[in-house]
């Protein structure tokens, strides 16, 4: 393990000389990914590693929990409170739609929650752009390969250091930076609306999926779920479709 974050730390390092930038920055949820690239970033470039926390009308608990993994990691943070934003920028979205006759309202919750998730990457790469900083994503190898993160939104980031690391893996590169046992153990939640977490809205665990990937047997339904979602998430693993003229 020791050799595997040092690998991490080392391949970090070299994606911000190669971009020819200051450092690093993710953005910090309270849960388990956001907080192992917190203490990986930090570790990093120990001067130059932000976290930030980007509430929309979030938990007090997520939030405090976002507090302390800056805190025991030792990046620098900032908080930039996004409910009001979101709020104003959905509402007018949603008061433009109604204004067209033909709109019917369909997918309102998911809508909202992506927008979370644009809103806060938008703001993110705001303040990267300050500070010279690449953003640094927080997917593992599940949700990557379920395209359990939305186009644009959590997925639209620089690096992603965890991409290749099943979840029990990532949960325990933590346990190896010291990650506390309380967020070592949260229930994994994307926090987009109140009382989501990942499994039930996925529809399976992520052990799981981690077993899927490593090759061993899963229940019937739940390797057709997978692969199914793998099949229907691929445009969110490339990049945007391109059209080629014909030789002239």
């Amino acid at each position: 393990m020791k050799s595997t974050v040092n690998d991490i730390v080392n391949w970090l390092r070299e994606s911000v000389h190669e971009a020819g930038l200051n450092g690093l920055m993710v953005g910090v949820s309270g849960g388990l990914d956001s907080a192992v690239v917190a203490y990986l970033i930090q570790r990093a470039f120990p001067d130059d590693s932000l976290g930030v926390m980007l509430p929309i009308n979030s938990s007090s608990e997520d939030m405090e929990h976002a507090k302390k993994v800056t805190e025991s990691s030792g990046i620098h943070d900032m908080t930039v409170d996004l409910t009001e934003t979101h709020h104003m920028m959905y509402s007018s979205i949603s008061d433009q739609l109604r204004l067209n006759h033909s709109f019917e309202q369909k997918n309102d919750q998911l809508a909202g929650a992506n927008l979370r998730a644009r809103l806060r990457m938008s703001t993110l790469y705001t303040i990267a752009a300050h500070y010279n900083y690449l953003v640094v994503g927080t997917d593992n190898a599940a949700e990557w390969h379920i395209g359990y993160f939305t186009k644009y939104g959590d997925g639209g980031v620089d690096i992603l250091p965890l991409v290749e690391f099943t979840k029990q893996e990532v949960r325990e590169i933590g346990e190896h930076l010291g990650v506390k046992h309380n967020i070592l153990t949260k229930k994994p939640s994307a926090g987009l609306w109140e009382g989501q977490t990942d499994e039930a809205e996925i529809g399976t665990t992520y052990d799981k999926i981690d077993a899927y990937l490593e090759g061993k047997d899963v229940p019937d339904e739940d390797r057709k779920l997978i692969e199914n979602m793998h099949r229907r998430t691929a445009h969110k693993r490339k990049p945007a479709k391109q059209f080629h003229r014909k030789n002239q």
